[in-house]
């Protein structure tokens, strides 16, 4: 079994405020001079444990491992953790002959107990509760779009889901100003909301709920949505769609926000539910230059996690 003392990235709020301005300021670095950096990773193997469906979070994963000269593996469903061996027993055997492994997976328990029995980083791909990567990655695009992260007005209308959460706690960390907006029954539990508000006022953010869409969205720089119905809810689809309307980016929540607002989307999306077609195609639109970001930011993490952040 290897002895590491290197860093897995689990959760935002697990990595102190400084690891993650590290982490933001070494993606500028990359996505400056991505020349600079093609062998961070020579000579090692990443895994790729994924039982859920990807697009953005692969692709950013496997293209960041090959520019940065390592080799990746891609591991679905077909492994025998599927038959039944255990996530210990799976860990540890990754560990022989991994050098860090990226998990997409159901249950944060999962992850943690991957983490707490190998002995090499474990990245969180996405779980149900917790998508770190991809905040941290829109905090790094928002930072870039606006110059910086205080005082950002951010409104998040849609599901109170990993997104959401991950959200919530970048914005409590790096000092932005968040504002929840959910059907009642799909908010983020009101302890954790104040609880993540406390933690705001230290470095300068704020994290709240605010039922309406239309107020949550007045004077917004960023008006940002997720899907109604996440991996593993789709037999929830028809009561979702019905609890759910009105809480859709459209031009009228457009036009309560800043006049330089932009729209943000973490993908897939489906337009005419969560977002309109007119908006997430419009000018005010950065979803795919937000997805973009996920390259370098992700770069930036898997350095991070084997200590080469320096």
């Amino acid at each position: 079994m290897k002895k590491s003392s290197l860093r897995s990235f689990l959760t935002i709020l697990e990595r102190t405020p400084s690891e993650l301005r590290g982490i933001m300021d070494l993606a500028k670095e990359i996505e400056r001079e991505p020349g600079r950096f093609r062998d961070p990773l020579d000579w090692k193997t990443v895994g790729l444990l994924f039982e859920k469906s990807s697009t953005r979070t692969r692709l950013s994963f496997e293209a960041g491992i090959r520019q940065l000269g390592g080799g990746s593996l891609f591991l679905g469903g077909d492994i025998q953790l599927a038959r039944g061996e255990t996530i210990e027993d799976t860990a540890r055997v990754m560990t022989a002959y991994l050098d860090m492994l990226v998990i997409r997976t159901f249950g944060h328990d999962r992850i943690e107990a991957f983490a707490a029995a190998s002995g090499i980083p474990v990245i969180n791909g996405l779980t149900d509760e917790h998508h770190p990567c991809q905040a941290l990655s829109d905090y790094y695009y928002m930072e870039k779009s606006f110059g910086g992260l205080k005082g950002l007005r951010i409104a998040y209308v849609g599901d109170g889901n990993n997104m959401a959460r991950s959200l919530a706690e970048g914005a409590a960390v790096l000092g932005a100003h968040l504002t929840l907006s959910s059907p009642a029954d799909y908010s983020l539990p009101d302890g954790e909301v104040t609880r993540l508000n406390r933690l705001a006022q230290e470095s300068g953010g704020s994290v709240r709920t605010l039922s309406d869409p239309l107020e949550a969205s007045r004077g917004a720089h960023v008006l940002y949505t997720d899907v109604w119905t996440s991996m593993g809810q789709e037999a929830e689809s028809a009561i979702r769609e019905k609890a759910f309307r009105g809480y859709s980016i459209n031009r009228e929540l457009l036009s309560v926000a800043d006049p330089e607002a932009i729209v943000l989307h973490c993908l897939p999306a489906y337009r005419g539910k969560e977002i309109t077609a007119e908006v997430i195609d419009g000018p005010r639109s950065r979803v795919f230059e937000q997805a973009a970001a996920r390259l370098p930011l992700q770069k930036a993490i898997m350095m991070f996690c084997i200590g080469r952040e320096r």
